[in-house]
């Protein structure tokens, strides 16, 4: 049975879809300039936030909220669980009209995911999950693939602005990935690949530089279907709420293949410019 928190998060994240949906249309008529494309983004996915900060806060006055726009929000040392929420994760993408973008939305409970969900509105996809309930796909039992090494793996990665001093290592490593995986994909969503990962529809994810709005409710994704998330080092990652706030790595996969791709992290040098 559906939990209600996955209710509520359901009306949430299609509200906030709804916003970013209605907002496409007016992409053509914005200035090239950068900081105007940015400007836009960013109050398009505040009007987002806003309208999932506001269904949580009827439902949930006593919770605390960590929005990518808003900040952390009604937070204190008491503080049990924590809205962590991305109105629009795929920024880059939805600037340029490339219909992959998502909302990400996770409950946590003392920095654990415990509900997540991930709704592409253009594809009308809701992928969810609750801890110790499995993961869905629009009604659907979802499951890592099942490959048991990166031979033939299909992996995504990222390149994010805020890691580039590193952009050099990331090549070395992945040049050591695609001497055994069959290919690697760069989609601009770190939600999206996590909820792919999930559905089985790649086999492995690595990024650096994420933030807990970015993976709180993948990573409860990729668990809940029976995979496995880690730091670059193998590590059980930190809190996702407030205070995760520094960029992390991670890599996530079913238990051979997250392994396998972690270990050629650690050989390639790449996860030795974290340490």
């Amino acid at each position: 049975m559906q939990k209600p928190a996955i209710t509520l998060m359901i009306k949430a994240a299609r509200a906030a879809g709804n916003v970013l949906l209605r907002h496409m249309h007016k992409l053509d008529a914005l200035n090239v300039v950068e900081k105007d494309r940015m400007d836009f983004a960013s109050e398009v996915g505040s009007l987002a936030e806003k309208e999932i900060i506001k269904e949580f806060r009827r439902a949930t006055p006593d919770y605390a909220i960590l929005g990518e726009e808003s900040g952390p929000l009604n937070t204190g040392p008491r503080t049990r669980f924590t809205w962590v929420i991305d109105p629009l994760d795929g920024t880059s993408n939805y600037l340029r009209g490339i219909p992959h973008f998502c909302v990400s939305i996770a409950l946590c409970e003392n920095g654990e995911p415990i509900n997540g969900l991930v709704f592409d509105p253009i594809r009308n996809e809701i992928f969810h999950a609750s801890r110790g309930a499995g993961a869905v796909l629009n009604d659907k039992r979802m499951r890592v693939a099942d490959r048991r090494d990166l031979a033939g793996a299909m992996v995504i990665t990222g390149f994010p602005p805020r890691e580039r001093e590193r952009a050099s290592a990331q090549l070395k490593c992945v040049d050591s990935v695609l001497l055994q995986a069959e290919d690697i994909r760069r989609t601009g969503s770190a939600a999206l690949d996590l909820a792919y990962v999930a559905a089985g529809r790649a086999d492995a994810y690595f990024e650096a530089g994420l933030k807990p709005w970015d993976i709180a409710a993948g990573v409860l994704l990729v668990r809940e279907a029976g995979g496995k998330v880690v730091d670059y080092r193998g590590r059980t990652l930190g809190p996702m709420d407030n205070r995760g706030l520094p960029g992390r790595p991670l890599v996530a996969g079913n238990i051979k293949v997250c392994d396998e791709l972690q270990k050629r992290i650690v050989d390639s040098g790449y996860a030795a410019t974290f340490d």
